[in-house]
C-alpha cells in the first residue's frame, strides 16, 4: 500500500508529460526553421541544449554516488529523483547523434585545410580528430550508462528485496567511490572535446573541474526543484521539515560557491598571466555586448543565490529556495551559451531565439522521459536499510513494502 502513496499520481504525471511534449513540439518546429536559415547556428544552440540536459543527468548521477558514499537524509530524499535523471542517459546518447553531422560547422579542427595552415592544429590532430572525437563519446556514454545501470538496478533489487541488510549497502559504496573517479576522468576529457576545443588553440587546466562542477550545480537545483513539486504528496509532505530545506539550501549553497571560486580562479590566472594563447577566450566574452552576459553570470548565477543561501529564513522556505534553485539552474543554461556562442560571430539576438528553442525542445523530450522514469519506483528507497535511521519519522510499517 505505501509504495502506492509514494509514487506520482498518474493524472499528474500525465499533465506534465503532456506540457513536455507540447514544448518540445514548439522548439521543434523553430530548431527546424532554425536549420534551414543557418545550419552552424543551429548546431552551436544544439550544442548548448545538449551540454544543458546532459549536465544535468550527469550532476544527478554524480549527485546519487556522492550520497551513497556519505549517506544522510538529503540523500534519501533526493535518491528517486537523481536515480531517473541518471536513467535519462540512454536517451541522452540517442539525442547526441546529431552532433555527429554537425561537427565540421562546429570545430574547426575538423577541416583539414585549415589544420595544416596551423602547426600547432597540426600537433593537436593526433588528439583532435574525428574518428577520435566519435569513439570517446561513445566511451563515455558507456562508462556513464553503466554505473547508471548498476546503481539503479541494485537500488530496484532491494526495493523488491524488502530486507535491510547493511553489508549489502558495500557494494554500492565500492561502485560510487570507483564511479566518480571514473566520472572524474571521462569529464575532463569530454569537456576538452565538446566545448573546450570549440577554440582548440586555448586551453586552461581549471576549465575540466569548472564544467563537471557546474553539472553538480545544475543537477542539485534540478532535484531541490523536483522535490518542491513533490513535496505535498504524502509521505513527503510529512518529511520535508524546515531543517531538511535547510540542509538542501547548504548542499545548493556549497555548489554555487565552488563554482564561483572555480571561475573566478580561471579568470584570475588567465588574466594575469595575459598570454596570447589563453588571453583571447575572455576578450572575446567581455566585448560587444557579452559583457552584460558576464555580469549576469557573476550576479545571478553567484552574487544573488550566495546572499540568498545565507539567510535561514530562505533556505527553511520551500518556496524561496525553489526561487533560488530556478534562478540558478537558468543561468546554468546561460552560463553554457556564453561558452559556447561567444566562440563564433555573429547575431546574439538569433543565437538567443535558437538557442532557447532548443533547450525547450530538447527539454521536453528530456521531461517527458524523465517523469516515466521517476514513476516507475516509489518515491522513497524503501529497502535501503539506512532508511529509518536517515528518516526516523516514518514508522516501520511505512518502511515496508504493503
Amino acid at each position: 500500500m505505501i509504495a502506492k502513496t509514494m509514487q506520482i499520481t498518474t493524472a499528474a504525471r500525465s499533465h506534465i508529460q503532456r506540457q513536455a511534449l507540447i514544448a518540445a513540439a514548439c522548439g521543434i518546429v523553430v530548431m527546424a526553421f532554425g536549420f534551414l536559415i543557418s545550419p552552424e547556428h543551429f548546431f552551436r544552440a544544439y550544442l548548448v541544449a545538449f551540454n544543458f540536459w546532459l549536465g544535468i543527468a550527469l550532476g544527478c548521477l554524480a549527485l546519487l554516488m556522492l550520497q551513497h558514499l556519505t549517506g544522510g537524509a538529503w540523500g534519501m530524499l533526493l535518491r528517486r529523483i537523481l536515480e531517473a535523471a541518471s536513467r535519462t542517459m540512454l536517451l541522452l546518447f540517442v539525442l547526441s547523434t546529431p552532433l555527429a553531422a554537425g561537427l565540421s560547422q562546429l570545430y574547426v579542427w575538423t577541416h583539414s585545410d585549415v589544420v595544416a595552415q596551423e602547426p600547432e592544429l597540426l600537433h593537436k590532430s593526433q588528439y583532435l580528430n574525428t574518428p577520435g572525437f566519435l569513439a570517446r563519446a561513445a566511451g563515455y556514454f558507456v562508462v556513464w550508462m553503466a554505473i547508471s545501470y548498476l546503481l539503479n538496478r541494485w537500488s530496484a533489487a532491494q526495493d523488491r528485496a524488502g530486507s535491510a541488510d547493511v553489508a549489502d549497502a558495500q557494494r554500492f559504496r565500492i561502485l560510487s567511490a570507483a564511479g566518480l573517479g571514473l566520472y572524474g576522468l571521462t569529464i575532463t576529457f569530454a569537456s576538452i572535446d565538446w566545448v573546450m576545443s570549440l577554440e582548440p588553440l586555448w586551453y586552461s587546466t581549471i576549465f575540466p573541474p569548472l564544467f563537471a562542477v557546474g553539472q553538480a550545480l545544475s543537477g542539485i537545483a534540478f532535484a531541490v526543484l523536483v522535490l518542491k513539486l513533490l513535496s505535498d504528496s504524502a509521505p513527503l509532505a510529512e518529511l520535508m521539515e524546515p531543517s531538511r530545506w535547510r540542509d538542501l539550501g547548504n548542499l545548493l549553497l556549497t555548489f554555487v560557491m565552488v563554482w564561483a571560486y572555480l571561475s573566478f580562479s580561471q579568470f584570475l590566472l588567465i588574466w594575469s598571466e595575459n598570454l596570447p594563447e589563453e588571453i583571447p577566450w575572455y576578450l572575446y566574452r567581455i566585448r560587444g555586448g557579452w559583457q552584460w552576459i558576464a555580469l549576469a553570470l557573476v550576479a545571478l548565477e553567484f552574487a544573488i543565490p550566495f546572499c540568498l543561501l545565507l539567510s535561514r529564513d530562505v533556505k527553511e522556505n520551500p518556496r524561496r529556495i525553489f526561487a533560488v534553485a530556478l534562478l540558478v539552474l537558468g543561468m546554468r543554461a546561460v552560463d553554457l551559451f556564453w561558452w559556447v556562442e561567444a566562440s563564433f560571430p555573429g547575431s546574439m539576438l538569433f543565437y538567443w531565439l535558437l538557442d532557447l528553442a532548443a533547450i525547450v525542445g530538447m527539454g521536453g523530450i528530456w521531461i517527458w522521459y524523465f517523469v516515466y522514469q521517476l514513476k516507475r519506483q516509489p518515491l522513497l528507497p524503501l529497502g535501503d536499510p539506512y532508511l529509518s535511521e536517515y528518516l526516523p519519522e516514518l514508522s516501520p510499517g511505512e518502511t515496508a513494502h504493503g
